[in-house]
């Protein structure tokens, strides 16, 4: 299904709902299948947190979670643990691209008993569960945090728990700084000292308790953008989120008074309004929140200015590989892009080619990210229903702020 988004104004004052964080739910998701002692609320209506809460209650030996690729991580490290069961986990063409050989060499240094399907290094995998004794890995820490949290997620249902030395540049840490604060708050030790994560086993089951999922920073980016790019005096309303935020994403308050939009909280909501601001080039390593690279491209694009982004070599082996399509995509709409294996250099724009069709090669970000250009231009997105992967009501909530859409 492709959707044209025509040129539009949003309502100046919105209000939009967002369910739970997909990376807060997933991690929540698997530790509940390890103990099911708790309850979960908000948790993600994505399809990546659907699929992973099939996949955890699936008896079945094959298990495919299709473009889920923290699902892939996850459960790679979940069905390891699984005594006496075998799976076969596997996922859609492009998840058979992306690597996990990192992530299976340090389960298999733990005593895993893990094999390939067909390419070496890639799903689908076998996985033949039994009791890990061993502790001590090391894992190179500048690919995927996803690889890091997936050892933690297990690790004290280990008989010693792990102890993870993480080697060369750390990416992503927020991400593994949430991992390892969901971990204490259901009362699990840790600690994350120099480059060394030791997580103790568990002693006794963890105590019964309702846990609630903040909504998802990585989808209100989006929302960050079109505050951005419209008027001045433009205020969106967004629930539920916290000032002292576990998701590394919440950087996105500090990166947006760069355009203009400065961020107050409530108890439960957080309120986006769009000020009076000087353009500026802007310059950002997101070695922390790659996630958000495309939507802040977009926004630079849209609003005329020239970026630099570096830390982006996470991209590679998304979705997509997301730096090459940010630059075809942008230079469809009339922008110059430069990129290399880990930045994105952007000229400043002199203007937005009008009704320009947009794919989003499977990738839920491409499509949402450059939602945001109907602000100045018409833009047609392609395959529209991909954003389900994270966030399924996108359309209808951007219609809610005056977006005209049309199929």
């Amino acid at each position: 299904m492709n959707i044209t988004l025509q040129q539009s104004e949003i309502h100046k004052a919105a209000s939009i709902e967002i369910t739970g964080s997909k990376s807060e739910s997933n991690r929540l998701l698997l530790l509940q299948a390890l103990f099911p002692e708790f309850d979960l609320k908000n948790v993600s209506n994505s399809d990546d947190s659907n699929l992973m809460t099939k996949a955890l209650a699936s008896k079945e030996t094959i298990v495919d979670i299709h473009h889920a690729g923290t699902a892939m991580r996850f459960l790679t490290a979940y069905f390891s643990v699984q005594e006496g069961r075998e799976t076969i986990l596997t996922g859609s063409k492009r998840m058979k691209e992306r690597p996990i050989k990192i992530l299976v060499d340090a389960l298999r240094v733990l005593g895993a008993e893990i094999t390939y399907e067909a390419n070496e290094g890639f799903p689908p995998i076998k996985i033949v569960g039994k009791k890990l004794l061993k502790h001590k890995v090391s894992l190179k820490a500048n690919v995927s945090s996803q690889y890091i949290s997936a050892l933690l997620l297990i690790a004290s249902t280990l008989e010693n728990g792990i102890e993870l030395t993480l080697e060369g540049d750390i990416t992503s840490i927020p991400y593994i700084k949430m991992t390892l604060s969901l971990l204490n708050e259901i009362g699990i030790k840790t600690a994350f000292e120099n480059n060394v994560i030791t997580v103790c086993p568990i002693e006794t089951p963890p105590a019964a308790k309702t846990l609630t999922v903040e909504s998802d920073w990585s989808s209100a980016s989006y929302y960050f953008s079109i505050a951005a790019i419209s008027a001045v005096g433009t205020e969106i309303s967004l629930a539920s989120y916290k000032a002292n935020s576990l998701q590394g994403d919440s950087c996105l308050v500090d990166i947006y008074k760069h355009f203009g939009v400065s961020t107050r909280f409530t108890e439960t909501r957080m309120i986006l309004t769009k000020e009076s601001k000087t353009l500026e080039p802007l310059v950002l390593d997101l070695k922390n929140a790659p996630d958000i690279a495309q939507t802040i491209a977009v926004t630079c694009f849209t609003l005329g200015i020239p970026c630099d982004l570096t830390g982006l070599h996470t991209l590679k082996i998304k979705e997509t590989d997301r730096l090459v399509a940010l630059k075809t995509e942008i230079e469809k709409l009339g922008g110059a892009v430069t990129i290399t294996d880990k930045s994105l250099h952007l000229e400043a724009s002199k203007g937005i080619k009008p009704m320009v069709s947009i794919a989003t090669y499977n990738d839920h970000r491409m499509a949402m990210a450059f939602a945001p250009v109907a602000l100045k231009q018409a833009v047609i997105i392609e395959d529209a229903a991909v954003v389900s992967k994270s966030y399924p009501t996108f359309w209808e909530d951007l219609k809610v702020l005056g977006f005209e859409i049309t199929e």
